[in-house]
């Protein structure tokens, strides 16, 4: 046990190797290309394979076939093993030592409170996928929900034909407006129990760890204003990308947050974002 510990802690002392598993637990439980992870973090192929066949051998990540491309997703076991590793073996015991997750472990099984949760949507531009989302749960849940989003890279005016598609369905777009991800994690910012990334780009991204500790998922979506085509393609791709996030927005809003724990809770949000359409 000492000497997979002490492995794995070698792997990870390598700053790029780090990269790498940080991306894939941001991810997690996607799994993701090499060549995926090579553009994300700038990375050249030849040591990009290096780098996974080291957290491969050692047991923190896991390859997989999917046809004719091999994938890697993180080991979360692996990954918590480090971590009690390193504070519940080696701590003695000393609350003053350990992280305040290890504290109580009940606090793991108990539900949710029975109150409005700050639910916030992140994507690079916060011009469409976000903003669908936010816009949605304003309007079919804003009973159970705050809602709000950002762009890591937010441009300066959200998209034609995204605000087109809300109006049309009745969907007030007075609030709506363009953010950065950074007005939500000063001192003024709310209190945050859901963050869900809904593109690719904004996931890969390595953000500052939120206060509280929200449950965070990847809803990955194709981003619709890169279509192109005539212009009733391009509305048949926001028209595509809307039905999806209200899928997932009307699946999120009807789970029942009083019964489940936290572990629960995440593995239904990971599923809802999976699985959209099914749901």
């Amino acid at each position: 046990m000492e000497s997979t510990l002490l492995e794995r802690l070698s792997v990870l002392s390598h700053p790029r190797r780090m990269a790498v598993f940080r991306l894939l637990l941001r991810r997690y439980p996607d799994a993701l290309a090499a060549g995926d992870i090579a553009r994300a973090l700038d990375l050249k192929a030849s040591t990009t394979s290096v780098y996974l066949s080291a957290l491969t051998q050692s047991g923190l990540i896991r390859q997989e076939r999917k046809a004719t491309s091999l994938l890697y997703h993180l080991d979360i076991e692996a990954a918590q093993s480090v971590v009690s590793g390193l504070f519940l073996d080696c701590c003695g015991g000393r609350p003053d030592l350990c992280p305040p997750i290890f504290l109580d472990p009940s606090k793991r099984t108990q539900p949710m409170s029975d109150r409005k949760y700050n639910v916030l949507f992140i994507c690079t531009g916060n011009s469409a996928r976000s903003i669908f989302a936010e816009a949605i749960m304003r309007h079919e849940a804003s009973d159970k929900f705050n809602a709000f989003s950002a762009g890591t890279k937010p441009y300066s005016e959200l998209n034609p034909y995204a605000i087109e598609m809300l109006e049309n369905r009745g969907i007030d777009t007075s609030r709506l407006y363009a953010k950065n991800i950074a007005e939500f994690q000063g001192p003024d910012a709310p209190p945050l129990d859901f963050v869900f990334t809904v593109c690719d780009l904004a996931a890969n991204e390595e953000c500052p760890a939120w206060s509280g500790q929200p449950i965070s998922a990847h809803w990955g979506l194709p981003d619709p204003v890169k279509a192109e085509g005539t212009e009733a393609e391009k509305r048949l791709a926001f028209q595509k990308t809307y039905g999806a996030m209200a899928n997932r927005i009307r699946a999120f809003a009807e789970l029942p947050f009083d019964t489940l724990d936290l572990a629960s809770l995440q593995k239904r949000v990971d599923h809802i974002g999976k699985h959209s359409e099914t749901v």
